[in-house]
């Protein structure tokens, strides 16, 4: 699908981090970029809110889904269960609600990418929740592009990005947490959201792509 002016692509999750760069990636282009998300009043939790949102918004092109970052870590045995739960209920279930409320909505040639992470691929102590949740949604994501099909639906896995989903470490933790990705990825530096907004790009491009998992990770799934 080429952009035009009538083309209408949404972000969940476009206020911040890389949900923010492939808003600014996507207004270089024709066409219209909607942002949406817990700062715009949208819970992704609210299964009759994301109902709304897109029945009301109509006919769209392109959605892109990067919200829900923010899990639990710790051991099992240290994590409180509710407390995982909740962060699936916005990143597993909620994604899944934008897929189910906007499929109907996308028009043809267009379509639906999710977000996973590096961690559904590899087995880290202590980050369970993120493993468990990122491997659901590429697992599904597959059956979607099966199910949706001609809807093209992919995955971006992201690896160490350097976003505001580390703000609330110190200054001092968050630095020495880029020096270590420095120093043991093959790229030799954490990722940048606009390094992985032009994967997100790619899969928006790409008519011959679905059902696929697109990595981004500096190599770290190679180490």
């Amino acid at each position: 699908m080429k952009f035009s002016d009538r083309t209408v692509s949404v972000v969940i999750g476009g206020h911040t981090g890389i949900g923010r760069a492939v808003s600014q990636a996507l207004r270089e282009r024709p066409g219209r970029v909607i942002e949406a998300g817990r700062r715009s009043g949208l819970d992704l939790t609210d299964t009759a809110a994301v109902q709304r949102f897109f029945d009301e918004l109509g006919g769209v092109d392109h959605v892109v889904v990067t919200a829900g970052s923010q899990a639990p870590s710790g051991p099992l045995l240290d994590v409180p269960l509710p407390i995982a739960k909740a962060a699936f209920d916005t990143k597993f279930w909620g994604s899944l609600a934008v897929a189910q409320s906007s499929a109907r909505w996308i028009r043809p040639g267009g379509s639906l990418t999710l977000t996973s992470g590096f961690l559904a691929r590899r087995a880290v102590p202590g980050t369970f929740v993120k493993t468990a949740m990122n491997a659901g949604l590429e697992a599904v994501a597959k059956v979607l592009a099966r199910e949706l099909a001609p809807l093209r639906v992919n995955v971006v896995s992201p690896g160490l990005t350097d976003t505001e989903a580390y703000a609330a470490m110190t200054p001092e933790a968050r630095g020495a947490m880029l020096d270590r990705a420095s120093q043991s990825l093959p790229v030799g530096r954490a990722g940048r959201p606009e390094d992985v907004a032009q994967v997100y790009l790619l899969a928006i491009d790409n008519p011959f792509m679905t059902g696929a998992v697109l990595d981004v990770d500096g190599g770290a799934l190679i180490q």
